[in-house]
């Protein structure tokens, strides 16, 4: 049978059942207040990662409720990648060995994507380190206003690394944290805004059981028996040994099945590395599905697994917000996850989820929901309808239009 949803771009009023009429129609209301202002996001890839993701539902939802608004990536190369990769990891607090000729690079490029980008928007959010130093257009561009979109946990960062991005970051209007711990001292309005699900994508709507058990069939998973999964990109920061180790220690009492499944992004280029290692690790121990999943057959393979799942795993190290938690507990299961940067905010301990702080709990958790099914089906339930009123892509499109009016509007009332 095929999905409820299928080969079709949602559109508003297929969100009116899950949100209410009233929150559509809210959203109609501020988008007449942006008529004439045109948004432009801009980030590093289209593909792999949070960021694109979120920019591939929110766009056509925001071209429906006629904003005029567009998404441009600046152009890289692997050198600069690699060194934006050591910055992504020092804003988290990793030790990086980042040397003069980094930051040489990183300048380097800086200058070319400043002059090859094309500067459109009336409002410009620009996400994350990479294309940071567009702001540099500024002078020329007066009437612009420009917004940080910070996606990363910089609540503990590398002094040297945060201290050479400050110089841009505060050319910048206003910036964009995804918890109230990243916030930083800053000469400009920090605005919280939390990043969200489509729960009409491909990666979150419903499927049918015949559309779940062929996609297991397809990577040799056992429906019959326990599965726990983690998705992530292959990173050292989402923690996939550790994810592992747990597993090993859950396997001693329960004949459970592991998956990690992950894609790669463009602009990470450690990920094969670290793909590598995590097959090491899992060499010898028997139940434990590896997968990197191509782009075109990501989301409905991520979400058909996530579905099979009995419990789902975020075993992070560091996170922005961590959208694989929102998207499993939107498909009401039990998460656990660590109690790090943004998953706090989706998870109260023992309420919708329950929290780890290293390997031995991670498996004491996941045995605890593995033991007790109606322990996990309460608290998955608790969970899905934490994420239903507070993270899902409506709310996301409403506090971006809101956020790029107050720029224009500074210190006025605005009647919806």
């Amino acid at each position: 049978m095929a999905s409820k949803i299928e080969n079709k771009a949602p559109k508003l009023k297929d969100y009116i059942p899950i949100v209410g009429e009233n929150t559509i129609d809210e959203l109609k209301l501020i988008a007449k207040h942006l008529k004439g202002k045109k948004i432009q996001h801009i980030n590093s890839t289209r593909v792999g990662g949070g960021v694109a993701e979120m920019l591939t539902c929110v766009l056509p939802l925001m071209k429906e409720l006629g904003v005029d608004i567009e998404w441009d990536i600046i152009e890289g190369n692997p050198d600069f990648f690699n060194v934006t990769k050591k910055f992504h990891n020092a804003l988290h607090g990793r030790e990086e060995s980042l040397t003069d000729k980094d930051f040489d690079i990183y300048l380097d490029t800086a200058r070319s994507y400043i002059d090859s980008t094309k500067i459109k928007g009336d409002v410009v959010f620009v996400h994350d380190p990479q294309p940071i130093a567009l702001i540099q257009n500024k002078k020329k561009l007066k009437k612009v206003r420009w917004i940080w979109r910070c996606h990363v946990d910089v609540s503990a960062p590398s002094e040297r690394v945060w201290d050479f991005l400050s110089t841009f970051i505060e050319g910048y209007d206003a910036s964009m944290f995804s918890s109230p711990k990243f916030t930083r001292p800053l000469k400009i309005p920090q605005f919280l805004i939390c990043p969200a699900i489509d729960p009409l994508s491909k990666k979150n709507m419903p499927l049918e059981d015949s559309e779940i058990d062929e996609v297991l069939h397809r990577y040799g998973i056992d429906k019959k028996k326990p599965i726990i999964s983690q998705v992530s990109r292959y990173d050292y920061l989402k923690d996939p040994i550790g994810v592992i180790e747990s597993f090993k220690l859950v396997k001693k009492y329960i004949d459970a099945q592991l998956i990690l499944i992950g894609n790669s992004a463009a602009d990470d280029p450690e990920g094969a590395k670290v793909l590598e290692e995590v097959k090491e690790s899992a060499e010898g121990t028997a139940d434990i599905h590896i997968l990197l999943i191509p782009p075109e057959q990501n989301d409905t393979d991520v979400n058909a697994l996530q579905r099979a799942s009995s419990v789902i795993v975020q075993k992070s190290l560091k996170e922005g917000f961590a959208l694989t938690v929102t998207e499993a507990l939107w498909k009401g299961k039990p998460v656990v996850a660590s109690a790090v940067g943004g998953i706090p905010l989706q998870i109260k301990h023992k309420y919708s989820g329950l929290l780890c702080h290293c390997i031995e709990g991670a498996a004491l958790q996941i045995r605890q929901f593995l033991q007790n099914p109606a322990f996990a089906k309460r608290l998955a339930a608790n969970g899905k309808a934490h994420i239903k009123r507070n993270f899902l892509i409506t709310r996301l499109i409403r506090e971006h239009m809101l956020l790029a009016l107050s720029l224009f509007h500074k210190g006025d009332v605005i009647t919806l």
